[in-house]
C-alpha cells in the first residue's frame, strides 16, 4: 500500500453515508494530579484532587470518532442515551460534531447512560508530605516520593451500566428509526458493547429487524462485532478476534495462524459474507464466502502502547475502504495501519485520521 494509493481510495470517504447502531457510551476521563493529594479530616483517607475532566464519545461512539476523523461524510447514530447527567453530556458531545445526524439517536428516562469513568495519573511527582493519619493499603499512597514521574496511568474504572433488559419500547422506537435511514446508508456497523446480552440497543427484537433489512437491501454492507459472540445476529460481515472465531466453529482453543486461515474460510462459507479476524500483533485476517483469504501482519510498535479504540478503528477502516473500492488485502492493510496510529495515543481513546494513516504509509 502507497500513499498516493490510499489517497486514491480515502479520497472517496466523504460521500460515504454510514450508520453505527449499537451501544454508545460516555468515556470520562478524570485527570489526577498526585502532587495535589490531601488527607481527608474526616475519615484519614487519602484525597486525590481531579484537576481536569475530558468527555467523549465511547463504545460505538469511538467507531463514530474514527469515521468522523476519516472525513465520511453523513454518520447518523442509532442507539439511546438515558435523560441523565452523563447522557446530556454525550448527546452533546455528538451534536457537536460536524457531519453527524441525531435523528435516529434516543433519549429515554427508561435505561441509564452507560458510562466509562476512567480515573488517569497525569502528574506522579513528589507529593507532599501527608499530614494525620493515612489510609493503609492505598495503591497510590504507598508510592514511593523518589519513584520517578512517568506516563498517564489509567486506574481502576468506575462504570454506569444497565442491568436490566432493554424495554420493548425502547426497541421499537429503534427500529422504526433504523428501517427509516437503512435504504438511504451504504453501511451499516453493528456494535455490541455490553455485558448481558438484551440489555443494550441489539436487542433480539433489533437483530431480527435487521436480517429483515438486510434481505430487503442486498447491496447494504453491513459489519458486525459484539464481545458476546455473533451467533444470534443476522447473515451479514463479522468481525472478530481469534478466540471468538474458534467458539464460532465449537472449539475451545485457538488455533496457530494456518488453521485460524482455514477457519476463517469456512466460517465464511457457512454464512456466505466476509469474515474479518483482529489478531493483535499478529494482524488481520479476512475471508471471503468465495474462498479467497488474506492476511495482513501488523506493523511494528514504536514505543509505548496503549490499545484502547484499537478494534474501534479497524472496524470504521474496514468499511470505509470496503466501500470506496479497496481490496480484501488493500482494506485489512489500512485497518492495521489506524491500529498503529491508536495503540501509540496514550492516556485516551485515540482515533486515526486519514492524514495519521498516509504518514504512516509512507
Amino acid at each position: 500500500m502507497t500513499p498516493k494509493r490510499f489517497q486514491q481510495i480515502s479520497s472517496k470517504f466523504p460521500k460515504q453515508r454510514i450508520a453505527i447502531v449499537g451501544d454508545f457510551c460516555l468515556d470520562r476521563y478524570l485527570e489526577l494530579d498526585l502532587t495535589k493529594q490531601e488527607t481527608s479530616i474526616e475519615t484519614g483517607l487519602t484525597v486525590h484532587n481531579v484537576i481536569n475532566v475530558r468527555s467523549q464519545p465511547g463504545g460505538s461512539g469511538t467507531i463514530l470518532n474514527n469515521l468522523v476523523a476519516l472525513g465520511v461524510g453523513d454518520i447518523i447514530p442509532v442507539g439511546f442515551a438515558g435523560d441523565d447527567g452523563e447522557g446530556f453530556e454525550l448527546t452533546r458531545a455528538l451534536k457537536q460534531i460536524k457531519g453527524v445526524d441525531m435523528s435516529a439517536f434516543v433519549q429515554t428516562t427508561e435505561r441509564r447512560t452507560f458510562t466509562y469513568t476512567k480515573p488517569i495519573v497525569v502528574s506522579e511527582g513528589k507529593p507532599p508530605k501527608p499530614s494525620g493519619k493515612t489510609a493503609t493499603g492505598n495503591p497510590l499512597s504507598s508510592r514511593s516520593a523518589s519513584t520517578p514521574a512517568r506516563g498517564p496511568r489509567e486506574l481502576n474504572r468506575l462504570d454506569f451500566k444497565n442491568w436490566t433488559p432493554t424495554s420493548k419500547n425502547i426497541s421499537k422506537k429503534l427500529i422504526q428509526n433504523l428501517t427509516e435511514i437503512a435504504p438511504q446508508m451504504d453501511a451499516l456497523i453493528l456494535l455490541d458493547q455490553v455485558d448481558i446480552p438484551g440489555t443494550g440497543v441489539l436487542t433480539e427484537e433489533v437483530l431480527k429487524s435487521i436480517g429483515k433489512i438486510a434481505k430487503k437491501n442486498p447491496n447494504l454492507m453491513i459489519l458486525a462485532d459484539s464481545r458476546n459472540g455473533l451467533s444470534q445476529f443476522p447473515a451479514v460481515d463479522f468481525k472478530m478476534n481469534g478466540t471468538e472465531l474458534s467458539r464460532a466453529l465449537g472449539s475451545s482453543s485457538v488455533p496457530d495462524l494456518t488453521e485460524l486461515h482455514e477457519r476463517s474460510a469456512q466460517l465464511a462459507r457457512q454464512t456466505e459474507h466476509r469474515v474479518f479476524v483482529t489478531l493483535s500483533e499478529c494482524g488481520i485476517i479476512g475471508a471471503t464466502p468465495d474462498g479467497n483469504v488474506e492476511h495482513a501482519p501488523s506493523l511494528p510498535v514504536r514505543g509505548e502502547i496503549d490499545i484502547v479504540g484499537a478494534g474501534d478503528s479497524v472496524t470504521a477502516n474496514l468499511v470505509t475502504s470496503l466501500l470506496a473500492g479497496a481490496s480484501l488485502h488493500e482494506s485489512l492493510e489500512i485497518a492495521n495501519t489506524a491500529a498503529s496510529v491508536v495503540i501509540h495515543q496514550l492516556g485516551t481513546t485515540g482515533t486515526a485520521s486519514r492524514q495519521d494513516i498516509k504518514r504512516l504509509l509512507g
